[in-house]
């Protein structure tokens, strides 16, 4: 391996070029070597920003270049089983962006290539790595709210994603909430065994038309009778509203909105501040920066990611519980439906 990671990036919209600036920029030791895309011109800017000396049309070009250590799956769901698996067996490192896939059957195939052969892979649950999250899970593990009771999670976005977008998201659960489910086992250190939801319409009823929900709230109890609540809007008039609590028998631990400044307002009509950062990248770019490091240094030095493919499926295992929970009206048991899937933890 040469002493700088060689890396592909497949996809060139948002999210691809948002990692692509900070492989080379925030990331020491890696080179972005090549980034394709199926629409030339994205692709083709990305390369002329950042003096990326290849750009590729293909997977398979993009999997060709020599001396590609790893690759970043940054492509629509739909693409990265191919590309997981395809990268997999020419035993190049995989970051893929969450989810990892829609469907179940797919995920189990992409598990079954890497562990072939014996490649790294890496799901791209950032939050994880965001400090104040990362301050909670120590908070747990290091004992200093006692023994952990509730979790409760707040999501809301700013506001709806386009209708077009809803159709084919495959939906609040697995598009959205997908983030809060992962991080309520990372933060619990354990594995759910029930779910319940409760979800509405009541933000746009496009929504509704569209064939999903806007509004949610989900119970989870987990094995070590830990119990979680996760909140989601897709529509918070203040901003972007990311806040949780653990409570536990020795205390508790909260984090709060991020905000554009720290200034607080006081005169006779009253105490006021600033509304939170209203987009995603500004609330979590740290979180990104610190994914990547960790992503890089897992492929360097061949240690097992921090965030694997297990959580990868786990998280949309949880989603489609939750799904069929507000279907039914019912509570759904997680070995049960597990099993129902051939699957074990």
């Amino acid at each position: 391996m040469a002493n700088s990671l060689q890396i592909g990036v497949l996809g060139a919209g948002r999210i691809g070029s948002l990692h692509t600036e900070l492989l080379m920029t925030r990331v020491p030791g890696c080179t972005v070597a090549a980034v394709a895309d199926v629409f030339p011109e994205p692709a083709e800017a990305l390369a002329a920003k950042f003096g990326i000396p290849r750009v590729c049309s293909t997977l398979d070009e993009l999997l060709s270049v020599d001396g590609l250590d790893a690759i970043l799956v940054c492509s629509s769901t739909d693409t990265h089983e191919e590309a997981v698996c395809s990268a997999a067996r020419r035993g190049i490192a995989v970051f893929c962006e969450k989810p990892l896939a829609v469907d179940i059957a797919s995920i189990e195939r992409m598990r079954s290539a890497v562990e072939q052969s014996d490649t790294i892979l890496q799901v791209g649950f950032n939050r994880r790595f965001d400090p104040n999250y990362a301050r909670l899970r120590t908070a747990i593990e290091g004992g200093e709210i006692g023994e952990l009771h509730t979790v409760r999670l707040t999501s809301r976005d700013p506001e709806p994603p386009p209708i077009e977008y809803v159709r084919r998201s495959g939906g609040l659960f697995i598009d959205m909430m997908i983030h809060d489910l992962d991080m309520v086992r990372f933060l619990v250190g354990a594995e759910v065994s029930e779910i319940y939801t409760v979800a509405e319409c009541r933000v746009d009823p496009a929504i509704a038309e569209a064939g999903d929900v806007d509004t949610a709230v989900v119970t989870l109890r987990f094995v070590d009778r830990t119990i979680a609540t996760i909140e989601n809007s897709r529509r918070a008039a203040f901003g972007y509203d990311q806040r949780a609590e653990i409570f536990g028998s020795g205390g508790n631990a909260l984090t709060d909105n991020v905000y554009g400044n720290t200034a607080v307002l006081a005169s006779e009509s009253g105490i006021r501040r600033d509304v939170p950062l209203r987009f995603f990248l500004d609330r979590y770019i740290d979180s990104y920066v610190i994914e990547l490091n960790a992503f890089a240094s897992a492929v360097r030095n061949r240690e097992a990611p921090a965030v694997d493919l297990i959580d990868g499926r786990e998280s949309v295992v949880l989603a489609h519980a939750a799904k069929r929970s507000h279907e039914t009206g019912l509570p759904v048991k997680l070995p049960e439906f597990r099993a129902a899937f051939g699957l074990s933890v």
